[in-house]
């Protein structure tokens, strides 16, 4: 199943022709005409710094088509000396002078008198560009500062030169920029500042299906994975009379990736481009580089931005998946390349990546070789390479592809036969594509028929119930936002298929009867496929009519649970053994038999 490989150097101008054709051939599904979110800023600017710092920005800004420039002083300059002032805030080259003396600093201050000046020690600032919100605390009330300053509902832009900055993201909101006054940073951000006046679209890179989401149901909190890694805060939980639900800013959001990779359901979908579109894509990639000659192809997945500006060019046999975000692509698209027929997987990490979206590729990465070597796969196949190492970029496989069924691949046609991982299977969500990949991956490797321990939130795992204390009420399929559980259609039962559970809890959280615990871990074996009955009991007939309406176990547990209910006081305990239909009946003919009982409804 892991046979090693051999390429003689002549293969490499082959590979290198047959990348060349594949990708001539073969196009990224770009989103011609995609949904986009507006920014409108008219330039009213906020500086967040002390005095001294904020007045000399303010001066570097003047007369460059801002419309307006409130300062918010952090603290205020004093009557200590000039060389006091000098020595803590020894200004940048060119944004102030060396030596000032005090008639320097007059001048300064005529310079910026046109300033809106305010201090504070507190304050809480929120919004993107052209809608940023900045609140003063106030006996009688918060203070909005720019309704206060400028009559105006927002500031549209924020400088912020203060330590530590205000909002402490690793990807602040358009609009914000926080650096230290000095910095060749702080120069380039000043001259950036003019160029936000104006009208501004971005893509909404995503879409979210609540239908599908693990995230709450009845007011119990389940999965809260993409909550934990948007590295621009962009994802909040919003809460309603009866639950809540995730909610995802698209001004605030950068595109990341992350929250997508991490969303176990398929919920949250990248846009650009859609999730099964990206894997097609792959495997079309694939393909054509066989058809063309190609031998032991590597799929990298890479940031466009980077592959753009990478020199030198990487090998031939490296074929490159120019992704918008690198969080676009989880473990779900890795496992699937190799299960497409690339001998390897990399993924391409760059220095700018947020420290947040990097963990969760190191985690996503984890997962992915967990769950090859359960598979019985060499975790090889799958490698993080680290920027600037162009030799691990380029190594030749030590592996051979994993062999293939039988695919109808035709010179004229681009998409892949039918037995291909099913990636066009669009309709059945990430998860069933998932599965899809990991039993290609089964049949192609020697699954260990063992559950294997997995990184804390992995969404793989069993639910265990407690077949005594259960009364299949059901109400765990009702939250389960997955096939995972299901009920009896003729008869009370409780069913359980591993495949589809993302271990979000929402079962465990409801259970009245506290009967279900989560097992996480990945089953490497067919049973993981099926689905098997958890619990099953015949149906309670209706004492008046003979209907089958619940499981016994629920009669008897309502039953325990309401005997001391004056409403079910004597006979009426019996119309708990009712169906609803005879229940109803009985109670209308005790009023009709004891009209005096009607006054104590």
């Amino acid at each position: 199943m892991n046979q090693c490989i051999d390429l003689t150097p002549l293969d490499a101008d082959q590979n290198l022709a047959a990348r060349d054709t594949a990708h001539s051939r073969i196009s990224w599904p770009a989103n011609l005409t995609p949904e986009s979110v507006t920014y409108s800023s008219d330039g009213h600017l906020i500086i967040i710094a002390d005095e001294l710092t904020g007045r000399r920005a303010a001066r570097e800004l003047k007369g460059r088509g801002l419309a307006s420039i409130t300062l918010l002083v952090t603290a205020h300059a004093t009557d200590a000396s000039t060389a006091d002032l000098e020595e803590t805030h020894a200004p940048a080259e060119n944004l102030g002078e060396d030596g000032e003396d005090n008639a320097q600093l007059e001048r300064l201050l005529e310079d910026t008198a046109f300033l809106s000046v305010h201090q504070a020690h507190r304050w809480h600032l929120t919004g993107y560009l052209g809608k940023f919100t900045l609140t003063l605390p106030h006996d009688d009330g918060e203070i909005d500062l720019a309704k206060a300053s400028l009559g105006r509902a927002h500031f549209d832009l924020v400088l912020d030169l203060g330590t530590p900055p205000t909002l402490a993201l690793e990807l602040p909101p358009p609009g914000y920029s926080a650096t230290l006054w000095g910095t060749e940073e702080c120069r380039q951000v000043i001259n950036d500042l003019p160029e936000q006046v104006g009208e501004f679209a971005k893509p909404r890179y995503f879409h979210i299906d609540h239908d599908i989401c693990a995230h709450d149901s009845s007011g119990k909190t389940g999965c809260t994975r993409c909550l934990e890694v948007c590295p621009a805060d962009a994802l909040s939980r919003q809460s309603g009379r009866i639950e809540s639900w995730i909610e995802i800013d698209p001004m605030r959001c950068h595109g990341a990736g992350s929250c997508t990779s991490a969303c176990p359901t398929g919920a949250i979908q990248y846009r650009l481009p859609p999730p099964v579109d990206q894997q097609a894509y792959v495997e079309r990639l694939l393909d054509a580089y066989r058809l063309a000659g190609g031998q032991a192809p590597v799929v990298r997945f890479a940031e466009a931005s980077f592959l753009s500006t990478e020199s030198p060019a990487p090998a031939g046999h490296v074929l490159d998946v120019p992704l918008e975000e690198l969080g676009a692509a989880g473990q779900d698209h890795w496992l699937a390349a190799l299960a497409a027929g690339a001998a390897e997987v990399r993924i391409q990490l760059t220095d700018s990546l947020p420290p947040s979206l990097r963990t969760l590729i190191d985690d996503q990465y984890r997962q992915a070789t967990t769950l090859l070597e359960a598979l019985g796969h060499d975790t090889r196949r799958l490698c993080l390479i680290e920027p600037g190492d162009s030799e691990s970029r380029d190594a030749l496989p030590s592996l051979a592809a994993l062999s293939l069924p039988d695919r109808t691949v035709t010179p004229d046609h681009d998409t892949p036969g039918q037995d291909a991982p099913k990636a066009e299977a669009s309709e059945h969500g990430k998860r069933a594509r998932l599965n899809a990949t990991l039993a290609h991956l089964a049949a192609a490797g020697q699954p260990s028929g063992e559950r294997h321990a997995m990184p804390q939130g992995a969404p793989f795992g069993d639910v265990v119930v407690d077949n005594d204390a259960c009364t299949l009420c059901l109400g765990c399929v009702a939250v389960c936002p997955t096939p995972a559980l299901a009920g009896g259609r003729t008869s009370p039962e409780l069913s359980f298929r591993e495949a589809d559970c993302v271990q979000c809890g929402l079962c465990e959280e409801t259970c009245p009867e506290d009967a279900i615990r989560l097992m996480p871990g990945f089953l490497a074996a067919p049973e993981r496929e099926a689905r098997q009955i958890r619990k099953q009991e015949d149906a309670f007939p209706c004492i008046r009519c003979g209907k089958p309406f619940a499981s016994a176990s629920a009669i008897a547990a309502i039953k325990s649970k309401l005997a001391d209910h004056p409403y079910f006081a004597g006979d009426a305990m019996a119309r708990l053994e009712m169906c609803e239909d005879c229940r109803v009946k009985d109670v209308w003919q005790g009023l009709a038999n004891d009209p005096e009982s009607q006054l104590k409804i």
